[in-house]
């Protein structure tokens, strides 16, 4: 799988570390109950088709990417930077 890094041009999928789930909602940080942040951090779905995902690339320039790609297919339709403080935008 090809992932093409906005700063490093295409590279191979080996040189990028998986991050997680771009599209978790995080909890508002005064939450104090337990059970939002238990879902946000252990509970995943593991969808079919187009997603976006966190990707960071570690052998490359570092920077962390919103990858929106199939997950059946493999195909990568885009790659961006993400924003600040993690928004993906």
């Amino acid at each position: 799988m090809l992932i093409p890094c906005p700063v490093c041009g295409m590279r191979d999928a080996g040189e990028y570390h998986y991050r997680g789930d771009a599209t978790a909602e995080r909890p508002p940080l005064a939450e104090e109950a337990a059970e939002p942040w238990v879902r946000y951090v252990y509970e995943r779905q593991n969808p079919r088709g187009e997603h976006l995902e966190f990707w960071q690339h570690v052998h490359g320039c570092r920077q962390f990417l919103v990858v929106r790609r199939n997950t059946e297919t493999h195909e990568v339709f885009e790659a961006r930077l993400v924003g600040p403080f993690g928004q993906g935008e």
